[in-house]
């Protein structure tokens, strides 16, 4: 029972690990009726965990944003994202945003890609960029 718990522990610790110290581009998202790449036909949007201050900060693909984020085990929820320049660039930006909001869980599949889901359906992911 007691290596049960000392293995969980420590894998959870790995994962959450595993989401800082890297820059984590989107290469897929699910719902819009929109093709991915015409959602974002110029720069994908990119999300950076700052393990410090528990914020994520990125570019949803053509304004920068910043929110904050809590973990606790494969759980984890994104607040309102903060100030952004006020460019509108398409759908693709809102679509992001407002994705992020219903995401409650992640990991990682075989690739070491992220995936952000709501319950056990994936709904983002993302590939390492650095």
């Amino acid at each position: 029972m007691i290596m049960l718990c000392l293995y969980t522990c420590q894998s959870t610790k790995t994962m959450a690990d595993n989401l800082y110290k890297t820059t984590w581009e989107l290469d897929y998202i699910t719902g819009p009726r929109i093709a991915f790449n015409g959602l974002y036909p110029d720069k994908k949007p990119q999300i950076t965990f700052n393990k410090t201050t528990n914020h994520v900060e990125g570019n949803a693909s053509c304004n920068g944003y910043r929110a904050e984020y809590t973990i606790n085990d494969n759980n984890i929820s994104f607040g309102e994202p903060g100030p952004t320049t006020m460019m509108y660039c398409g759908e693709g930006e809102q679509t992001f945003l407002s994705m992020m909001k219903k995401i409650n869980k992640y990991s990682f599949d075989d690739e070491g890609k992220l995936v952000l889901m709501l319950d056990d359906v994936a709904m983002m992911r993302f590939k390492k960029v650095n």
